[in-house]
């Protein structure tokens, strides 16, 4: 079962988001090498956060765990869902 994770942008992480980016993608590389990570992105409207598409729960927490991200402030909130994607 894979795993979506939502970033919520927090009141002023738009303005944090590029001092914390470079540490950030890097992760991002990491965990899509592994294979862990399948699909990442912001809304059209970044302000209004992000998603990832992950392999499973335990690697979107792993993940948001040590995010850069999350670490700073860039993120105020991150929910998880699982889900049974139908289509391979």
């Amino acid at each position: 079962m894979k795993c979506v994770m939502f970033y919520e942008t927090a009141a002023d992480g738009l303005s944090q988001a590029p001092s914390h980016y470079p540490a950030h993608k890097a992760r991002v590389d990491e965990f899509a090498r592994r294979g862990l990570l399948l699909m990442v992105g912001t809304f059209a409207n970044p302000a209004e956060g992000a998603l990832g598409i992950f392999s499973s729960r335990d690697a979107a927490e792993a993940f948001a765990r040590d995010d850069p991200f999350v670490l700073n402030g860039v993120v105020g909130a991150v929910t998880f869902k699982d889900w049974n994607e139908i289509l391979v």
